[in-house]
């Protein structure tokens, strides 16, 4: 429901990086430029509109993909070193004006290995705890984004089918969906999900997003059981789509200076 991403392989430096993050998200407008990260101690500051990090096999962007719409804000992004076998980071940002548009997704992701279909991969574990430092007037979304498609060259920053899980959903936003009505509601791993189905473009948008008013602050599955119940009920073709991203970041439409935070983010996958 973006205009974000990207994906590399490695401890890659700002500079080798550029390539990547030249395909940096679905709706994004011109061509994104990397700035070196500016390291402040043990944290890495990521301040510009698609600055870029990656280590350990994981990598942070900076994506204001969007900030075009707003009136007025900024954002910054910081990756803050290992946490288990994962990282974690966090993002302040601010935005003003255009509450229904998507200023910025700030993410972390694991890097890839191109080639692996769906029906390839065994599982796919995760784990993320995330917390705001205010919910009042924030416009926002934390959310799982997942990028398939057949050609396993793909661009990153589309997809041919886009699965999304909405942990939280603060200030009223909703994902794409015809109709405006969720599809289902289904438990998968133990948790509870409103479905919803749409399109971005030609891309096909399947969003689970947490149901009832409580978000998920603390999540660990195997987000292939998501795409088992979409082969099962919506006739996903898994053994043609390849994986292009696997990520987690939080769509910030607009609010006050709010702090998100992500003590801890992993993700894996095998074949």
């Amino acid at each position: 429901m973006k205009a974000f991403t990207a994906l590399s392989i490695g401890l890659l430096s700002v500079a080798s990086a550029t390539p990547i993050v030249e395909e940096a998200r679905k709706l994004q407008r011109g061509t994104p430029t990397l700035s070196p990260a500016t390291t402040v101690q043990a944290t890495v500051s990521l301040c510009t509109q698609y600055a870029y990090y990656a280590e350990n096999g994981y990598e942070v962007l900076n994506n204001l993909w969007g900030k075009d719409s707003a009136t007025s804000g900024s954002q910054c992004t910081y990756y803050e070193g290992a946490s288990g076998d994962g990282i974690k980071w966090s993002s302040d940002w601010t935005w003003q004006g255009a509450p229904d548009n998507v200023k910025a997704y700030p993410y972390a992701g694991r890097i890839l290995t191109k080639g692996n279909t769906i029906a390839k991969i065994k599982q796919m574990q995760t784990a993320v705890e995330w917390s705001y430092n205010t919910t009042s007037n924030v416009r926002a979304n934390v959310a799982y984004d997942i990028f398939t498609a057949e050609d396993p060259n793909h661009v990153n920053s589309s997809g041919d089918y886009e699965l999304m899980i909405w942990l939280g959903r603060l200030g009223g936003v909703w994902p794409i969906s015809q109709g405006g009505a969720p599809i289902a509601t289904v438990t998968i791993a133990g948790y509870t999900f409103d479905l919803y189905f749409g399109y971005n473009g030609s891309m096909k948008v399947y969003s689970f997003v947490r149901a009832g008013n409580n978000d998920i602050k603390s999540f660990k599955a195997d987000v292939k059981l998501f795409f088992n119940y979409l082969v099962t009920n919506h006739q996903y073709p898994q053994s043609t789509q390849n994986l292009i991203v696997y990520q987690i970041g939080s769509e910030a439409f607009t609010g006050p200076p709010a702090r998100f935070s992500v003590p801890s983010f992993s993700a894996t996958y095998s074949v």
